[in-house]
This record gives structure tokens, sequence and C-alpha cells, in this order.
């Protein structure tokens, strides 16, 4: 199995940057709940919200193309970008990835 590098910046300024071990087949959000990283999943990770919402600063040929069903919900997304993906839709197939998750404090149910 081969394993590559996930960087994780955060927006907001109490967090400093990560670098976690990330599998081929895994996604953004499993290693985000894997390793006590907050990131928002009110669908559970099935591809069924926009809470999940992350913007990928590098390695985005690594990851899985973006469905039609994710562009929709990342339309609905808070503040999105050109390089906004799901966390629970960014599986890593080949190589490095960086991510940035957007400022979670705005979510309900903390």
């Amino acid at each position: 199995m081969s394993i590559y590098k996930l960087k994780i910046t955060f927006e907001e300024a109490d967090h400093e940057s990560i670098e976690l071990p990330i599998a081929a087949g895994e996604s953004v959000l499993d290693v985000c709940l894997d390793n006590g990283i907050d990131l928002q999943h009110n669908c559970g990770g099935v591809c069924g919200c926009s809470t999940c919402h992350v913007y990928v600063t590098k390695g985005m040929d690594n990851i899985e193309e973006i469905s039609d069903k994710e562009e929709d919900f990342i339309d609905r997304a808070v503040r999105p970008r050109i390089t906004s993906r799901l966390g629970c839709q960014c599986v890593v197939i080949n190589g490095d990835i960086e991510v940035t998750i957007p400022d979670q404090s705005g979510f309900m149910g903390h």
C-alpha cells in the first residue's frame, strides 16, 4: 500500500499546520477524523452535504476526479473557490496533497 503526505493548514489562527500520512484510497475526511481534527461532516461523509468543504492547495492531480454530485454540493458551500473539494471525496490516488480547512467555527452543533 502506498503512503503519501497530507499537509493540512487551517484558516483559524489558533490552529497550527500539520502533516499526516495518508494512504492511497483514503479520504482527507478519514485522516482528519482518525487524528482528532474537527472537520465537520453532517451527512456522515457520503457526499450528502457541504460541511467537510476544503481547499486543495497542492496535489489536485493526486486525488480522484470531482463528480457532478460533489460539484453541486460545493456550490452550496461557504466561500467556495475553484480549488474547493469535499473532504469525504478527496481520495488520494497517487501522491502528496495539501489542503486548507476553512474556518469551522461558523457551524452549529459544536
